[in-house]
């Protein structure tokens, strides 16, 4: 660990999910240092199963992020268990300290952060306990594994009409439970009704379950509506607590009149408004599945192997320029082209001078 404290790394990953480990990748493959600090806490762990990742369907997601580490490290990429809490850019301008809960701290040319999102439910009894596998929220997650159940939809945002027509196509049996938060409209009735979807009134005060699965929605007063599958709509909270002290604050998404969450904004390669700073998947994109997450942090690692190409060669240019000496010549062979990475024996390097 000592030696990670102070050494400078091309590139500092937070967040060790698919859109990290697939950065990692690039960048491992583009022969940069890279470290993942990753704090294992990954948004889809209730989860027994991803899905409409090509190739990987089904799989468990621990298993697909011990691939994806076993992959990197492939290519020279570390990773470490720990809690990036703070990142900060050095006193010279010149790239970024990142440091842990632990208090160890690291330096990177430029920072990757993946942190993903907090999904915020309603404060209603039992469905916590159930999330990821009786209560669900997106149905190209999810929809298959129930289909043709008896689903019920808890509105809590005006966007549960949607959500119940759209869980409509995965099964017949499905009901809105209005939960006293939402009215629809009288052209949202007649959706519903064509559709053949039940509306029922009344606040929603918890969850029945029997045996570890959800059995039915109980409402006040005692009524219990047997239900196999809930769906509920989360609130998407940013983690970007890290990216605080670099002055970059989430921006809410808003769909209909309400904020669905918030998520931090950047351009289609995920670099944000500060320079040196990327990020990609939930993190910035909060609908994005697990496929799409590893996608985009493909897309920052390759943008920000660029960034650092551009760096590496305004250096070069700078060091061909000064008066030339020994020592400025290996400080551009460990600063700009890499010994270490590109097979360059230091020592050998030295005796040529």
């Amino acid at each position: 660990m000592s030696n990670t404290q102070t050494r400078t790394y091309d590139v500092v990953v937070i967040g060790g999910g698919a859109a990290g480990l697939s950065g990692a990748l690039a960048l491992g493959r583009a022969r940069r240092s890279v470290l993942v600090i990753d704090a294992g806490s990954p948004r889809n762990a209730p989860a027994s199963h991803m899905h409409n990742y090509l190739g990987r369907e089904g799989t468990p997601p621990a298993e697909l992020l011990a691939i994806g580490r076993n992959e990197v490290a492939g290519y020279g990429v570390e990773v470490e268990e720990g809690e990036a809490v703070s990142a900060e850019r050095l006193a010279d301008g010149d790239g970024f300290r990142v440091v842990r809960a632990d208090g160890t701290a690291v330096t990177a040319r430029r920072l990757l952060v993946t942190t993903g999102l907090t999904d915020e439910l309603p404060a209603v009894p039992g469905l916590a306990e159930h999330w990821g596998e009786g209560v669900l929220h997106c149905p190209y997650c999810h929809g298959w594994e129930v289909r043709d159940a008896a689903i019920g939809i808890i509105a809590v945002t005006p966007m549960a009409v949607h959500q119940a027509l759209m869980w409509r196509q995965w099964s017949a049996d499905v009901t809105l439970f209005l939960h006293d938060a939402y009215e629809p409209t009288e052209e949202e009735y007649e959706e519903l009704a064509a559709r053949g979807i039940a509306v029922v009134d009344g606040e929603v005060t918890g969850l029945e379950a029997s045996g570890g699965r959800v059995t039915g929605v109980v409402l006040a007063g005692g009524r219990v509506v047997p239900r196999d599958a809930v769906v509920v709509q989360p609130r998407f909270t940013a983690r970007s607590g890290v990216l605080e002290g670099l002055g970059l604050r989430p921006v809410p998404l808003e769909a209909g009149g309400h904020t669905l969450g918030t998520y931090i904004a950047a351009d289609p390669a995920g670099a944000t408004e500060v320079p040196g700073v990327w990020v990609a998947g939930n993190v910035a994109s909060l609908m994005d599945q697990v496929i799409v997450a590893a996608a985009a942090g493909l897309k920052a690692g390759a943008a920000i192997n660029g960034d650092l190409i551009a760096d590496d060669t305004r250096r070069a240019v700078e060091a061909r320029r000064a008066p030339f000496s020994a020592r400025a010549e290996r400080e551009v062979c460990e600063k700009v082209t890499g010994d270490r990475r590109h097979g360059l024996d230091r020592h050998a390097l030295e005796g040529t001078r």
